[in-house]
């Protein structure tokens, strides 16, 4: 065995502890770090959206409050001079209307008169008879109308229309469709006048039948202003 090389091993390792640590340190595991100990970034905050804007419905129109259509039965008081020897003519006429708002309509219509009435006094009283009249008043007229209540059972309205009335003369008694065609075609003649018609009345629905109530003044121009009442009642169609 060579001592004088053992021992100078041994002397060398005694005189270099540092280097002895290294060592060890080297030979070591690397330590694992604390997950407790270290800090952690948060988690990425998501932005959310914002939310959306409140819709709001357009208004719309009741299923039951876009036009109507109706006939009626036609009461006017013919009163040229303002006396008590007015006429009473009686007929019938129909119209039409669109609505362009839910309470205005555009409405157009037209009566024609065929029957008059007259009065004549006994000593027991009075008696009404109707009879075919030789005049015929023919009216068109064509206006807005403004209607309070919109597809609720009843509601009531006010109008104002422009248009003419005619007075054709047919002596033949009878009506029918000739005569009414004939008045038609008559209308710009010498009978046929400019007219205004401020009115108003009530209608009262269950669903989209209806009966309509009416009442206006028939004006006509004939060298001078002429006061007519007119009223009107039937049946009309909502839809």
């Amino acid at each position: 065995m060579n001592s004088p090389l053992v021992f100078a091993g041994l002397a060398l390792c005694l005189a270099s502890p540092a280097y002895l640590a290294a060592q060890v340190q080297t030979l070591a595991p690397a330590p694992v770090p604390d997950s407790t100990s270290v800090p952690q970034d948060p988690p990425p905050v998501q932005e959310q959206a914002p939310p959306p804007p409140p819709t709001q419905n357009p208004p719309t129109r009741s299923a039951n409050n876009h036009a109507e259509i109706g006939a009626f039965a036609d009461y006017f008081r013919f009163d040229p001079s303002g006396l008590s020897n007015a006429a009473n003519f009686v007929g019938v006429g129909g119209r039409v209307g669109v609505n362009v708002h839910p309470n205005i309509a555009l409405e157009g219509e037209m009566s024609y008169d065929f029957a008059r009435n007259f009065t004549t006094v006994s000593s027991s009283g009075g008696t009404t008879t109707f009879v075919t009249s030789g005049v015929r008043p023919l009216t068109g007229l064509f206006g807005p109308k403004f209607q309070f209540g919109t597809s609720g059972p009843f509601r009531v309205f006010a109008t104002g229309k422009v248009g003419f009335i005619d007075f054709s003369v047919n002596n033949s008694g009878a009506v029918s469709g000739s005569t009414f065609t004939g008045a038609v075609a008559g209308v710009g003649n010498s009978g046929t006048h400019v007219a205004f018609y401020p009115g108003g009345g009530v209608e009262m629905f269950a669903g989209w039948f209806g009966l309509r109530f009416e009442a206006g003044d028939e004006i006509y121009l004939n060298n001078g202003t002429y006061n007519n009442l007119r009223v009107t009642a039937g049946p009309v169609i909502r839809f």
